[in-house]
C-alpha cells in the first residue's frame, strides 16, 4: 500500500486522503487538571508527568479557546500557508470537568470553520455517560477523536508508572467510544523501566485487536521535577540510544495493523526540563533516521501483521 511515499500509514497521508491537503494541529488548553493529581486517585500524577501535565507545548489556559486558536493559527501561518486545522485539547485530562463546561469549550473550537476535527486527550476512567453523550453529539457535527493514554498493556508496569486504572477500564472506554463511532487514538510509551522488547511488541499486538484507529509512539522522557527523574537520578535505568529506539519503532510498525494511522513516531520534551535522553531534542534528526532505516531495511507497517479468520466468521488480528 502507498502511504504518502512513506512505508507507514502516516497522519499526513490520512489527512490528505480525507481533506485533500495538509492539516495542522492546534494545541489547546481547557484549564483542567487530572484525577491522578488532585487527590481523587493520587496527587503526583503518573510518574513521568511534568507540571504541565503532558501539555508543555499547549497554549495558555488564561486565554479563551477562540483566542488560543487565533494565536496559534497566526504563528503557524508565519511559516507556511495553511487552511485547515485540528483542535487538539492536550494538557492534563480534557474530559475531567462538568459536561456543561466541556460542551462550551469544545463547541467553541469546532465552530471555527477552519477546524476539521476535534481531538481530545483524556483518561479512560474520565468518560462518564454524560460526557460520552456529548462527544457523540459533537461527532455528528465534526469528527471527534479521543486520545487515551494507555502507555502499556502490562499491569506491573502500569502500577510502577502510577497509571491509576486497570486494563479493563481502557477496554470499556474504547468500546464505548467505538459504539458511538468516535475514533480512538492510543498513546504508547516505549522503553518504560523494566519492559523488554517482547513486552513492547505484546502491547502492539494487543492494540491490533482493540478496534482502535490511531496510535502515538513515543520514547519515555525523563523530565525535571517528576518522580521518574528522582528515581532515575537515584538509580539510573536503561535508556536506549537513538539507534536502539529507531530499531524498536520499526519493529512495532512491522507488527502493527496497516489500517491503524500512526500519529506520531517520536516526541520531544521541553529542552529546559529534559534530563534524558538528550538526543530526543533533535526531533527532525530522529525522524530522518527512522525514515532512512525503513528504506535501508526494505520494510513497512504491517509486514508481520496477519489477519486470521475465526471459526465464528469474524477475524482475529495477530
Amino acid at each position: 500500500m502507498k502511504w504518502d511515499e512513506k512505508p507507514y500509514h502516516s497522519l499526513n497521508y490520512e489527512m490528505h486522503r480525507r481533506y485533500g491537503e495538509k492539516v495542522y494541529r492546534l494545541t489547546l488548553n481547557g484549564g483542567m487538571t487530572c484525577p491522578n493529581r488532585d487527590g481523587t486517585l493520587g496527587e503526583g500524577g503518573c510518574i513521568f508527568c511534568s507540571a504541565g501535565g503532558s501539555g508543555d507545548f499547549a497554549a495558555s489556559p488564561s486565554l479563551s479557546i477562540r483566542s488560543q486558536i487565533q494565536a496559534q493559527k497566526a504563528m503557524i501561518r508565519q511559516k507556511r500557508p495553511v487552511r485547515l486545522f485540528i483542535a487538539y485539547f492536550q494538557a492534563y485530562t480534557n474530559t475531567y470537568a462538568p459536561v456543561e463546561y466541556l460542551e462550551k469549550i469544545f463547541t467553541e473550537a469546532i465552530e471555527d470553520p477552519e477546524i476539521v476535527a476535534l481531538s481530545i486527550a483524556t483518561r479512560p476512567d474520565c468518560l462518564p455517560p454524560d460526557v460520552l453523550a456529548l462527544l457523540e453529539k459533537l461527532n455528528r457535527i465534526k469528527p471527534v477523536w479521543v486520545e487515551l493514554g494507555l502507555q502499556t498493556m502490562h499491569q506491573e508496569t502500569a502500577l510502577f508508572i502510577r497509571r491509576g486504572y486497570p486494563l479493563k477500564c481502557f477496554e470499556k472506554a474504547a468500546a464505548d467510544l467505538r459504539e458511538r463511532r468516535i475514533e480512538v487514538i492510543v498513546h504508547v510509551i516505549l522503553y518504560l523501566p523494566g519492559e523488554t522488547e517482547e513486552q513492547m511488541l505484546q502491547t502492539i499486538h494487543y492494540l491490533n485487536k482493540a478496534g482502535i484507529q490511531g496510535i502515538k509512539l513515543q520514547l519515555l522522557h525523563i523530565l525535571k521535577g517528576t518522580d521518574l527523574a528522582e528515581a532515575y537520578l537515584r538509580e539510573p535505568f536503561f535508556i536506549p540510544s537513538q539507534e536502539e529506539y529507531v530499531d524498536m519503532v520499526i519493529k512495532c510498525a512491522e507488527h502493527l495493523d496497516p489500517s491503524i494511522v500512526i500519529h506520531r513516531l517520536t516526541g520531544d520534551g521541553p529542552a529546559d526540563l529534559l534530563v534524558a535522553p538528550k538526543w530526543t531534542l533533535q526531533k527532525r534528526t530522529v525522524l530522518n533516521a527512522l525514515h532512512s532505516a525503513f528504506r535501508q531495511k526494505g520494510t513497512w507497517q504491517g509486514k508481520y501483521f496477519v489477519k486470521l479468520f475465526s471459526d465464528k466468521g469474524g477475524t482475529i488480528n495477530v
